[in-house]
Formats: C-alpha cells, structure tokens, sequence
C-alpha cells in the first residue's frame, strides 16, 4: 500500500490532522486518517470515537456502530458513545434496538425520568 500524506507524522500529528479534519466537517478524509490510528491504539478511546462521529457524519453508520461497539467493549460507561450508538441505530431504522442505548445514556449521565437529550 502507498503511503499517503495522511499517514506521514506522529501518532500525535496524525491525531492532530483528523482533528483538523473533522472540524473543517471534511469528515471522510478525517476517517480515513483516524481508521489506522485507532487499530494502532486500541486501547484509546479517543481516536475510535473521533473516527466514529466522522463516520455517523459522512452517513457510513454501519462503520459508526461497529467502532461504537468496540468503544463500548472497552469502556460500558462512555456515555457519549452510548448516546450515538442509539442515534446511529435510529438513523438505520432500528429504534427498537436504539431505545435502551438512548435510555442507558441518559442515565449514565444522571438524566432520570427525562429520556435522552435532543441535540
């Protein structure tokens, strides 16, 4: 494979770059820099649901609910990433299967009684 400007650089800055990315709602490009970085630190949290949110974003939700998943996997309290995995199965239909993750995100975040937060 030929390596590519966003693969040239640091963990840091190529971290840095998706970042850049992502706020310039380049969302794609930002994924495809954050999609190595995050198999390269599967342990951090923060790369795989940078590369999430720019998947939900670039409407590749499929790949958002994968990477949610394994966020998930590594940490069952992350409420955020609890939070989009419910947006991420609405936006394919799949409330049913949404709810509880909507549900369990707001109460991680103390919201009892309310239901989630509309953004």
């Amino acid at each position: 494979m030929e390596m590519t400007y966003y693969d040239h650089g640091t963990a840091a800055e190529r971290w840095e770059r998706a970042r850049q990315f992502f706020e310039a709602k380049e969302y794609t490009t930002a994924a495809d820099i954050l999609a190595p970085l995050a198999d390269e630190v599967p342990e951090q949290v923060a790369p795989r649901l940078l590369l999430a949110r720019a998947y939900y974003h670039s409407a590749r939700l499929r790949r958002a609910e994968t990477e949610l998943r394994k966020i998930l996997e590594l940490d069952p309290v992350e409420s955020y990433a609890r939070l989009m995995l419910g947006r991420t199965l609405e936006r394919q239909g799949r409330a049913t299967e949404a709810a509880p993750q909507l549900r369990m995100a707001a109460a991680l975040d103390g919201d009892f009684g309310q239901g989630p937060r509309s953004e």
